[in-house]
């Protein structure tokens, strides 16, 4: 077989970023939660979910990472948010990929 030169897209990278973020259920599970709100704070999450803070927090940072939630922090807490434009970007590009 010959290899052939491919060009990955930016599409394809952005959409590879968010699925990397959203490949666990703890993570979707805060992005369904965060999609029926306006926002939540962490220590409100951490009382729904059965894990260590510092295991949230883990996963509330690849989120961000990814530009899929934000955080703003009040202290002494950090209210996080749905990122409503990466969301829908998100919601486009997978919906193109699985019409394939």
């Amino acid at each position: 077989m010959e290899k052939t030169n491919i060009s990955i897209t930016e599409n394809q990278k952005q959409a590879a970023r968010f699925a990397k973020a959203l490949g666990h259920p703890i993570r979707l599970y805060i992005i369904e939660l965060l999609s029926k709100q306006s926002c939540c704070y962490s220590g409100d999450l951490s009382e729904i979910l059965p894990i260590a803070k510092s295991t949230l927090s883990q996963h509330l940072k690849e989120l961000k990472n990814a530009g899929l939630i934000q955080g703003e922090i009040e202290a002494p807490k950090i209210k996080y948010c749905l990122n409503r434009e990466n969301y829908e970007i998100a919601q486009k590009l997978f919906q193109g990929f699985f019409r394939l």
